[in-house]
């Protein structure tokens, strides 16, 4: 993952999105690459004229939180307007083992991105 970044590699993508023109609001879910926002994503930021669009990230980390990802978001969408994003801590690997959120984080989590989509609404709303 780290070289992607490193190199500024961007994938092709595989799947084509014919009528993205027709939404007004697009949300951008990806999980934090290295710090960074992952390549394909960033391919599919620059692969579409998100011009006057909203966009709303949102994301999933390990442990080091969002790094530049929304950052990366904002700059690759200027003519944009890029909303609050959601970061969560998700399952963590160790020794090859993933732990998945689950109990009292799962329901913390749903509360976190109802909260969350409430306060989207509002924005969006105006």
């Amino acid at each position: 993952m780290a070289w992607e970044n490193e190199t500024g590699f961007l994938p092709p993508l595989r799947t084509r999105i014919t009528n993205i023109e027709q939404y007004d609001v697009i949300f951008v879910g990806f999980p934090t690459w290295d710090m960074q926002l992952p390549p394909p994503m960033k391919s599919f930021l620059k692969q579409y004229n998100l011009s006057g669009k909203t966009i709303v990230p949102f994301n999933t980390n390990a442990v080091y939180g969002i790094g530049s990802s929304f950052d990366t978001v904002k700059a690759l969408v200027p003519r944009s307007t890029v909303l609050e994003g959601f970061s969560v801590r998700g399952g963590i690997e160790r020794d090859g083992v993933l732990f998945v959120m689950e109990g009292n984080k799962e329901k913390q989590v749903k509360t976190e991105v109802k909260a969350w989509l409430k306060r989207l609404d509002l924005l969006i709303s105006k």
